[in-house]
Order: C-alpha cells, then sequence, then structure tokens
C-alpha cells in the first residue's frame, strides 16, 4: 500500500513539474525574431513598434514570407544628418588595421537581376529624368566597382508607392515622402536571407525613401541643401548589401553620417570599393 502511493506520489509530481515546464515554454517570449504582419506604411514611413534596433539606426524589421514563399527577414537603415545622429557605433575591433566596409550579412548578395521602380514626384525642383537618370548612374558606380550586374534596370511609376516595412510586396521602390523620424535624411529597407549558410544567402527586395519634409534637396551640391547624388549613392549602397563602416571610416561612401552640401559620398572610397568586390 505505502509502495503504491509512493509511485503515486511520484507521478503526481511528475505531472505538476510537466505542466509547469509546458506553461513557461509557451509563456517565454522569442526573442530571436519579430514576427512581421502584413500590414504597409504608406507615404509617412514609421519605424515599426515592434522593430528591433540591432546597431544604432539599424533596425531589423522581423520575418515574413516573400513572394516566392520563403521565409526572409527585413532590415531597415535610417540615415541621419552629423548633429542629429547617435553616437557613432564603434566597430573594427581587433587592434589590427581597420577594414573600411561592412555586410549586411556576408555573403547576402543579389543573385537574381530585378527591376525597380522610382516615383520621382518632389517639391525641391529635381526633374523627373533627373531622379531617373542619377539613380541609374548610382547603381551603375556599385556595378562597376565590382564588375557584376546587380540591381536591374529601373523605370518611373507614377503610382502611389509605399515602403514595405512589414511585409514584401515583390517589387523596388523609391520615391520621395517623409520620415517619420528626427534627423532622418533618408531610409533603405532591404528584405533577404541574412541567417544559415552564407552561400545560401540572399537580398530579394529594397525600397528606399527620401525625406522632403525635413530637408530641401538639390543636384548641385548647394551649401544649405541634401545633395541627392550624395545621398542616393550611399542608400544604394545598402541595396546591393553594404552596411555602415566603423565610425573612423569617415571618407567612404557608407560612412553613416551625411551634411548639408556634402559631395564626397558621390564617389566610392577605398573601403566601399574593396567590400563590394568581397562582396560579389
Amino acid at each position: 500500500m505505502d509502495k503504491a502511493k509512493s509511485t503515486l506520489s511520484i507521478i503526481f509530481a511528475f505531472l505538476i513539474i510537466s505542466i509547469l515546464i509546458s506553461v513557461y515554454a509557451m509563456a517565454k517570449p522569442n526573442t530571436d525574431r519579430v514576427t512581421a504582419t502584413n500590414v504597409k506604411s504608406g507615404n509617412v514611413v514609421v519605424i515599426p513598434a515592434n522593430a528591433v534596433e540591432v546597431a544604432p539606426d539599424v533596425f531589423s524589421l522581423g520575418t515574413a514570407t516573400d513572394v516566392d514563399g520563403r521565409v526572409v527577414e527585413g532590415f531597415m537603415f535610417v540615415d541621419r544628418k552629423r548633429e542629429n545622429a547617435k553616437p557613432p557605433w564603434a566597430g573594427g575591433g581587433g587592434g589590427g588595421a581597420t577594414k573600411c566596409y561592412s555586410f549586411l550579412a556576408k555573403g547576402a548578395k543579389w543573385k537574381v537581376l530585378e527591376p525597380w521602380v522610382v516615383n520621382p514626384a518632389n517639391t525641391e525642383g529635381l526633374s523627373d529624368s533627373f531622379v531617373l537618370g542619377n539613380l541609374a548612374a548610382d547603381i551603375t558606380k556599385w556595378e562597376d566597382a565590382s564588375s557584376t550586374n546587380i540591381l536591374g534596370s529601373g523605370s518611373i511609376n507614377t503610382s502611389n508607392l509605399v515602403a514595405d516595412t512589414q511585409s514584401t510586396d515583390g517589387a523596388n521602390e523609391v520615391y520621395f515622402g517623409d520620415v517619420d523620424s528626427p534627423g532622418a535624411i533618408a531610409v533603405t529597407i532591404v528584405w533577404g536571407i541574412f541567417s544559415g549558410p552564407s552561400f545560401a544567402r540572399e537580398l530579394v527586395e529594397w525600397d528606399q525613401i527620401y525625406d522632403q519634409v525635413d530637408y530641401d534637396w538639390s543636384s548641385t551640391g548647394q551649401a544649405d541643401k541634401m545633395d541627392f547624388e550624395n545621398i542616393a549613392t550611399h542608400e544604394l549602397g545598402h541595396s546591393v548589401g553594404m552596411g555602415h563602416p566603423p565610425s573612423e571610416c569617415t571618407e567612404e561612401t557608407m560612412y553613416a553620417y551625411a551634411g548639408f552640401g556634402e559631395t564626397k559620398k558621390r564617389d566610392l572610397n577605398a573601403g566601399d570599393i574593396t567590400g563590394v568586390n568581397e562582396l560579389y
């Protein structure tokens, strides 16, 4: 009898422990990924509430399923005017020579040429032909540096384009709008496969928004305006898979911050060229 009671007590205790473990597992949040929902942000681009800041002004947007049924993750780069920026994120490490480039993830690059569209409408007096032509020329800089066709050809689309901050829609889109974050000049959003073996990583979609509410824009490097070519060359670096270099690499096109009248980012620097060659 005592033996039977002892056995029942052990079984009962085991059941209680199993139930507690199950409840804890269900209650414990998944901190590896934030699953995104299928909602678009419209012309006012907002950093989603569920985004996770993985580096200063670099946000993981969570996972979604792309148009081909693959699970992909999105990253948002919010690029700011220098005085509005957070303290630069020190990188490089190791005490050796600094590598003045970084990637969204090692091996994460474009494997299929895809077209892109731009709605060039803006309040800054930049012509449609200038915006389209300059974006194409800036893409060519990265492609020439890597001897690879990366982003495909562009065309004008007068539709109301929207940034894909929550899921992909199969289109690569560029437009002027309002970035709802103080000091933000522009935002680039890139979706892709960033984990797993490096050979299996891939970029699948990009969107880009230039803020015309907080900033004026110029095609000639005017001292009190943002130079479109300067900023676009940087943003398109994100589109091809480049990240921000360490904070001491101030001469690189991919340096994280910019200022009024700045034009030095128009031309790729040594670190930019080395990096895109290594990636492609």
